[in-house]
């Protein structure tokens, strides 16, 4: 008697459920390097906390240089009222060599509140006409910020650099009008003082808004 031949196996039968699903996917690569650009942006602003003594140099475009050495003080508040985190900023002279006299214009002492929310740093005003402004902020490497803004028709991009485990902070600022540079920065500055304990409560000092 001639057996029947079976039919060739192929795996047990798929369910209806198996056939529909989709394959499970692991989170996107920006998404990740997202959250790690926010985390490593916030240690770096917490890096710059502390007393500061700033010695600066302004280059304008009449070929004008005046020199001026400042405090600058960064702390950060316990509770950001807005983004992740909030700083505020004071500044006062140590030595103006008359720049205020030649320069009106500047305030020679002030206090901002700073707002990092996500990659843009949203200060209360600006240090001349005590406006609002908004910074677009791009990290070069773990040591090193740009900060690129408008402030009314000046289009200024700032490099800051920490050096020397943080002891040491490097800023060069440049500032265009109508495509034209009309002032140029270098500030060499040395910390004097540690963080200090947070600020309580939350600032108060309102942030631009999109």
């Amino acid at each position: 008697m001639t057996k029947t031949p079976e039919p060739p196996f192929h795996g047990p039968p798929i369910s209806s459920a198996a056939k529909t699903s989709k394959p499970a996917t692991a989170p996107t690569g920006p998404v990740r390097s997202r959250i790690q650009l926010d985390s490593n942006l916030k240690r770096w602003f917490g890096r710059n906390l502390g007393l500061w003594r700033s010695r600066r140099l302004y280059f304008f475009g009449d070929a004008e240089v005046l020199r001026l050495d400042m405090l600058v003080r960064v702390e950060m508040y316990s509770e950001p009222s807005h983004g992740e985190a909030a700083y505020r900023l004071s500044w006062w002279p140590e030595e103006s060599y008359d720049f205020f006299k030649i320069k009106p214009q500047y305030r020679s002492r002030g206090c901002v509140d700073v707002y990092l929310c996500g990659h843009q740093l949203r200060r209360s005003q600006d240090f001349i006409d005590g406006i609002p402004v908004k910074s677009q902020i791009r990290q070069v490497d773990e040591h090193e910020v740009i900060l690129e803004s408008q402030d009314q028709d000046l289009h200024v991009i700032e490099h800051i650099r920490l050096v020397d485990q943080d002891r040491y902070r490097s800023r060069s600022i440049y500032c265009w009008r109508d495509g034209q540079l009309e002032l140029s920065e270098i500030h060499h500055e040395i910390r004097l003082e540690a963080a200090g304990p947070p600020l309580l409560g939350a600032a108060t000092l309102a942030p631009l808004q999109d």
